[in-house]
């Protein structure tokens, strides 16, 4: 298992559509557990293949409640909206408010290659929704309704 660099914004591969994976084999595998190490040493929540410079449809993600890893991920359900603060390993800094699903299905292979639905609602879905777009060249900024400070913010609730 190792730590992968983390593509930066700007990085012409964070703009590309991904491609499936065809066999879920130990290469595989072996890049689920090198982007959990990267995404945990980057104290993320989510990192999609493109970000580790892998334009392969897979995903990692854990928003508190386990790893939760997909591979050829597709929404096929989704419902509700809300709004959320979200960041991006990518883009180091920058925060915006963005319109996700509440609720969102995901059909995907498992690190075994066998198919599984994952109904996330809340921070689960907005996670999953931020990384398929990773896969589709889709970064959060295209997606954001306005951006937030959120230094300030916090300068703001130490003062209060």
């Amino acid at each position: 298992m190792a730590i992968r660099e983390i593509r930066k914004k700007g990085d012409e591969i964070l703009r590309k559509i991904c491609k499936p994976v065809s066999a879920v084999n130990e290469k595989v595998r072996e890049l689920l557990d090198d982007m959990l190490d990267t995404m945990y040493e980057a104290d993320g929540v989510g990192l999609a293949a493109p970000q580790v410079g892998i334009m392969r449809r897979i995903v990692v993600i854990d928003v508190g409640e386990g790893p939760v890893e997909l591979i050829n991920p597709e929404k096929i359900e989704e419902s509700g909206e809300q709004l959320y603060v979200e960041g991006c390993l990518s883009i180091p800094g920058i925060y915006g408010e963005v319109k996700r699903p509440e609720r969102v299905v995901v059909k995907a292979l498992d690190r075994e290659g066998k198919e599984i639905r994952i109904e996330g609602t809340g921070m689960l879905a907005i996670a999953m929704c931020h990384e398929i777009d990773h896969l589709d060249g889709i970064l959060f900024e295209d997606r954001v309704i306005r951006y937030v400070d959120v230094n300030k913010d916090a300068d703001r609730e130490e003062e209060s």
